[in-house]
């Protein structure tokens, strides 16, 4: 099998076209024509050897062998940077606060910290795990510089939409059905109030009529988790970060309320945030974008096909 060697400009081209969603605004981005961007994915096509994009309605969207290669350029891409960065920011020192929901504690935080860290050895991070009330708080105090957090309702001056991320019943991975029975009262498990899922939970369960009634409460996200795979009741979250004793159900399995999408921002402490601040943003919002589900409407175009070629 013959040896290929991609061209990272070819897949830069490619990467920022899916990001935005248009090829023409990945050449306008790029500062390129769009015959240039053109010719580009075709010479990525044919060193593919395979078709990287489908016709999808009267757009494109990618092939099987384009989602996998999406992902390898990604990486590739992300490796490089991570060593121009290393080089000519090698000098870069100081101190970050960085604030993150439970949920992406395991799906994101080590791959963040182990790439920052491999990139700026003398920058000290300093990480809090909290839920989207106190993230806000600290942002608006000065308290943290940067933070990933669902939107509970605060207006933050210096916020990116991030995407917006399917709510589901979460249920144990064995379903424990004597606790679901007919006629009775859905039992909750939850986070201890005020907690923003738990008040969709329950308003959701109001207003289709449905019974319900708490059945646990913790203070922490591993607590949930717990009680939920013990089949002690449902809770509600996203797809991220499930472990394997617990599962995401359909509504139609016990005839549950559909529940909304969830806005995922990332906000920061001040508008022009200093070069530490800013690179670990980046690296955050990259690696948050890479842990969502793919039913997820990612407001960077992430996950977005190719609407049009050029």
């Amino acid at each position: 099998m013959r040896r290929v060697t991609f061209d990272l400009d070819v897949l830069r081209s490619f990467v920022t076209g899916m990001e935005l969603g248009s090829f023409a605004k990945a050449a306008d981005r790029l500062g390129r024509s769009t015959s240039a961007i053109s010719a580009q994915l075709k010479k990525l096509e044919e060193q593919a050897a395979t078709p990287i994009f489908r016709k999808s309605g009267r757009g494109l969207a990618l092939t099987e062998a384009g989602e996998t290669m999406l992902g390898y350029a990604r990486r590739l891409l992300e490796l490089n940077d991570e060593a121009a960065s290393a080089i000519h920011d090698i000098e870069l020192e100081g101190w970050v606060r960085l604030g993150l929901q439970e949920d992406f504690g395991e799906a994101v935080l080590p791959e963040v910290l182990g790439r920052f860290a491999r990139a700026h050895p003398k920058v000290k991070i300093e990480a809090r795990i909290a839920r989207s009330y106190e993230l806000a708080e600290r942002i608006t105090s000065g308290s943290l510089d940067i933070a990933l957090a669902w939107h509970n309702g605060a207006t933050l001056p210096y916020s990116q939409h991030v995407a917006d991320v399917q709510m589901r019943w979460i249920g144990p991975a064995k379903l424990i059905e004597t606790n679901l029975r007919d006629g009775e009262a859905l039992p909750l498990v939850a986070l201890e109030a005020p907690c923003l899922l738990r008040t969709i939970a329950t308003e959701t369960l109001d207003r289709a009529g449905l019974s319900w009634r708490m059945a646990f409460s913790s203070p922490s996200l591993g607590g949930i988790w717990a009680a939920v795979a013990a089949g002690l009741g449902l809770t509600i979250r996203t797809d991220i970060g499930l472990p394997a004793s617990v599962k995401a159900m359909t509504p139609d399995v016990l005839g549950l309320p559909a529940l909304p999408e969830m806005a995922l921002f990332l906000h920061r402490k001040e508008a022009e945030p200093d070069p530490v601040a800013a690179r670990l943003a980046d690296i955050l919002l990259q690696a948050a974008l890479e842990s969502l589900p793919e039913n997820a409407q990612a407001h960077s175009g992430l996950r977005s096909a190719a609407r049009s070629l050029p």
